[in-house]
């Protein structure tokens, strides 16, 4: 596969994903306990032999940028092709802007692919759950010279309105395409996956072909270009939901998943931590689940996925969830049906994913979060003994003094504070120094033209008798 060059788009901002992507873009999101989706797609190039690959980030890329790094984990840093990261740059005689679609993000990247020895190009979904060997597909694509391939399955009718829908030939040459068609002819779609000649995608990219799906297969359609399709029968997943992530993950636990993490003829490659062996101590009970290395736990794990360092207090439940690196779920508190981002601590006592209520949506987000799966952003505090609801959003960050009541009924939101503003901070350190002043009878501040203080004297008072001085 050295004449192969892999392009992963890994810029999408994945919003169907509420809150688990609003700091991280959609290939960066923790999925499996210790992967991330990412891992899926990387695994595959090198598992195909495939060590020449170019990812195409753009949205929040901090946390993939630090996640892959050099490659190392997937044996590709290397001097000659390995992993190359591209973002969004500004060039002369262009106007600053983001990708505007996915063929956009490739013609913006064209003079990487340009001077690449090799003769076929994949482009690739970064936020897919799915195990192929891309062998085939390329020799496939070389044996009917074409100049594209698009890898097909077929899926439930009700998804299809979100994809690619084609109809193939005897000869499996593309002869209808409808792009996210509110009534799809057939249950046959693209998975997002293709594999072009080079001299056809230098050929068919333009200013004004953004989207592969949308314009530029379209357009090869229309200018009678050999256009394939290709069965891939193995396991797919398109993770885009809040309701897709948390079925993929939880479909891990069955005693025979079609996702089989354990194949040693597949390796999902991830970069991970040292951390110590998962602790189970005397109080714990653990049913179908899956617990990371560096987890303790003392409390009951019950159908969950657990990332590395997640810890479960005595007496803590743990229930049909996912909970991600190093949450703590406090004792006797109780996760239901819920996910749980980074960091996040649950409170003694308290209750995430609470009551029947299944189907009232999010008030914010109605779309996204309405079958019952709560939500809690990274970072984010749930007070001791609090009730929170089904479909509820906690926001990241969010800290105990953000919630107004301990009750936080479904389909609501918990927001943090905002920060407040420069001048906001300035005027309330001002008053806080006047009240100085008024008690310790010092000279108050003046402040010069860029808002800093000067000349500023303070006595501090004294403790009055009998108590306790200030601090």
């Amino acid at each position: 596969m050295k004449r192969t060059m892999a392009v992963i788009l890994a810029g999408g901002e994945g919003e169907r994903l509420s809150i688990l992507s609003s700091v991280r873009a959609k290939p960066a999101v923790p999925f499996g306990g210790k992967y991330r989706i990412i891992d899926f797609t990387l695994s595959n190039c090198v598992n195909s032999d495939v060590s020449n690959v170019v990812v195409l980030t753009q949205y929040n890329p901090r946390s993939l940028n630090d996640h892959i790094g050099l490659g190392r984990p997937w044996d590709l840093d290397r001097n000659n092709g390995g992993v190359k990261l591209l973002q969004p740059y500004i060039a002369r005689g262009r106007v600053a802007e983001w990708y505007r679609g996915t063929a956009d993000a490739v013609l913006q990247n064209f003079n990487v692919i340009e001077h690449d020895a090799g003769d076929v190009i994949l482009i690739l979904a970064g936020d897919h759950i799915y195990k192929m060997d891309y062998q085939p597909f390329i020799q496939a694509h070389r044996r009917k010279r074409a100049d594209v391939t698009i890898a097909v399955r077929r899926v439930p009718l009700a998804e299809a309105t979100r994809m690619g829908i084609l109809a193939l030939d005897e000869n499996n040459k593309v002869v209808e395409w409808q792009e996210k068609p509110k009534h799809p002819k057939s249950d046959l779609a693209s998975m997002g996956v293709y594999v072009f000649s080079k001299r056809a995608l230098r050929k068919w990219l333009s200013e004004d072909r953004n989207d592969f799906g949308r314009d530029v297969i379209p357009a090869m359609l229309d200018g009678g270009a050999r256009v394939f399709g290709y069965h891939f029968d193995g396991y797919w997943q398109d993770v885009g939901t809040v309701q897709s992530y948390w079925e993929a993950n939880l479909a891990l636990l069955e005693d025979r998943p079609e996702l089989d993490l354990y194949d040693r003829e597949w390796l999902i490659h991830t970069k991970s931590e040292e951390r110590a062996p998962a602790h189970v101590g005397p109080t714990a009970q653990v049913h179908r689940s899956l617990i990371s290395h560096g987890c303790v736990i003392n409390g009951t794990v019950v159908n969950s996925v657990l990332s590395p360092g997640v810890r479960v207090d005595v007496g803590a439940v743990v229930r049909d969830s996912i909970v991600m690196f190093d949450s703590v779920i406090r004792s006797g508190a109780v996760v239901d049906r819920s996910i749980l981002d980074k960091e996040v601590v649950v409170g003694p006592g308290a209750i995430v994913g609470d009551g029947p209520d299944y189907d009232t949506p999010n008030k914010q987000e109605p779309g996204r979060l309405n079958t019952g799966i709560t939500v809690v952003g990274k970072r984010a505090i749930i007070p001791r003994g609090s009730r929170i609801g089904r479909n509820v959003k906690i926001a990241g960050d969010v800290k105990a003094t953000d919630f107004t009541t301990r009750v936080v009924r479904s389909g609501s939101s918990v927001d943090a504070a905002r920060p407040a503003s420069a001048a906001a901070r300035l005027a309330a350190a001002n008053q806080r120094q006047q009240q100085r002043v008024a008690v310790g009878g010092g000279v108050a501040p003046s402040t010069n033209g860029h808002g800093a203080s000067s000349s500023v004297r303070t006595t501090r008072p004294t403790a009055s008798a009998g108590g306790d001085s200030e601090g």
